[in-house]
């Protein structure tokens, strides 16, 4: 069953993810178009592309399995420790969920094609350099304008569905998938501990989540989790190992999408200054519903995550993110690249154009581009939580997810007590999750949470426990 898409536009995706993957699809473009609508000839087409084995001359390494990935990981800072008070500690929780609200609120207006993918022959970035502009709100100081010159002159128009994040009305962070999915990974560890794999993130989807509130690859692990199981029977069964890697993949051409990339902040809090730790929970959440540099792209920043409580340095950041994926996949290549460029720019739209150039190839929600984008805005940024933050939303390409990943990790490592108040103050303390328990709740409340998730995770993790 698709979700997402009709079954014609999941194929002709299809064959875009094997090419990445080091297939050979060659014809198949042809094999797609000839089948038109036909669905029993597109899923011809779709079986034979899933059939298709790697290229023997693909330079990279990439499994999904968490030995393999370990396996061929470089050296890196696995734990960090240090000494800080109670007071100390939930001041850095309060600033990484600050940080994670503002920065999806800022980058929520902009989640559209325009801004995503760019229009009339301009790049996202440019269009939203436009709308901030137009609205005379340039340098980028405050949330986004809900109405701007640029309406008129480049026919562009933020989302008027999300009113509520415009900097004309923002009164609370409003509901948002980036934040839905932090809530949950705190009530996960909240009820699981170190306790729970892919099969417990199904069952929380299904528990918490409409159909409604999912995308992309999180559609079709939905969909294809309520296939192989029952809402009626909470047991795991014994083929689940199996089953995983068909809910994973199968009609999923979004498997190395940033859907999971975007999920890693709920465990990472709970394992704060543990990366290697961060990074094994957020495999098994990302497990779930994707693979390969997918799998990578939560691992890497919930290693970010992690490490920022402990560690000032982005530099050091961004290496002990990279320390936790394999080294030679797309997505290390790729963030390697992108610290580069931030290393040489000269300014932020420079850092943004050249990033975009670099990566525009990847569709606008993959994991690769924006992780890249992140790891340059975090680069390029250092120690300023605002140029981090809008230096993220700037690049275009998924807005509210890297707003959001960047202001979690400079969140972190900067407490909230440092974070611009002009920032923190149109949101009173307040989070609409609609979820359960959390519609609405205190962003400070969510911060104690998730110190006492932590507290509750170290100890489990000092008595010698692992994750399941």
């Amino acid at each position: 069953m698709a979700g997402w898409e009709r079954l014609r536009e999941i194929v002709h995706l299809e064959i875009i993810q094997r090419g990445e993957e080091g297939c050979d699809v060659s014809g198949f473009q042809d094999k797609w178009a000839a089948a038109g609508d036909d669905e029993a000839k597109l899923m011809v087409v779709y079986r034979q592309l899933m059939e298709l084995e790697i290229s023997a001359d693909f330079p990279y390494q990439e499994p999904s399995d968490l030995p393999g990935i370990l396996a061929m990981r470089p050296e890196g800072a696995r734990k960090l420790t240090t000494d800080k008070s109670e007071a100390e500690w939930l001041n850095q929780f309060q600033g990484a969920w600050l940080g994670r609200s503002i920065g999806c609120a800022l980058g929520k207006p902009f989640e559209n094609r325009q801004f995503m993918s760019g229009s009339g022959g301009r790049a996202g970035w440019k269009n939203i350099e436009l709308w901030f502009k137009g609205a005379d709100a340039w340098p980028i100081r405050g949330y986004t304008p809900g109405s701007s010159r640029a309406s008129v002159e480049y026919d562009l128009k933020v989302n008027d569905w999300c009113r509520k994040s415009w900097k004309e009305h923002i009164q609370f962070m409003e509901s948002d998938d980036d934040i839905r999915y932090t809530v949950l990974g705190l009530i996960l560890l909240e009820e699981k501990g170190l306790d729970f794999d892919a099969w417990d993130i199904g069952k929380l989807w299904h528990k918490y989540l409409s159909y409604q509130q999912v995308c992309t690859a999180e559609t079709q692990a939905y969909l294809n989790f309520a296939q192989v199981t029952s809402h009626m029977q909470g047991e795991k069964t014994e083929d689940w190992a199996q089953k995983s890697e068909w809910v994973r993949t199968w009609l999923n051409p979004y498997r190395e999408w940033i859907g999971a990339q975007i999920r890693a902040d709920g465990f990472a809090y709970g394992a704060a200054g543990n990366p290697e730790l961060a990074a094994e929970l957020a495999w098994r959440d990302a497990s779930f519903s994707h693979v390969k540099n997918g799998i990578y792209g939560e691992m890497f920043v919930a290693a970010m995550i992690a490490a920022a409580f402990n560690e000032t340095d982005n530099e050091r950041i961004v290496e002990i993110g990279l320390s936790e994926i394999p080294s030679n996949c797309r997505l290390a290549h790729d963030i390697r690249k992108a610290v580069k460029i931030a290393h040489s720019a000269v300014d932020q739209l420079d850092v943004v154009d050249r990033i975009w150039e670099a990566f525009k190839h990847y569709h606008c929600v993959h994991t690769n581009n924006n992780a890249a984008l992140v790891a340059a805005s975090l680069i390029f940024a250092k120690d300023d939580f605002e140029l981090a933050v809008t230096t993220a939303v700037l690049g275009g390409w998924d807005t509210d997810c890297n707003g959001a990943t960047v202001g979690s990790i400079m969140g972190a490592k900067l407490g909230a007590d440092k974070l611009p108040a002009y920032w923190v103050e149109p949101l009173h303390d307040t989070l609409y999750a609609m979820v359960t328990g959390f519609h609405p709740i205190a962003i400070s409340e969510c911060a104690q949470r998730s110190y006492e998730v932590f507290k509750k995770i170290s100890a489990q993790y000092s008595a010698g426990q692992k994750p399941s």
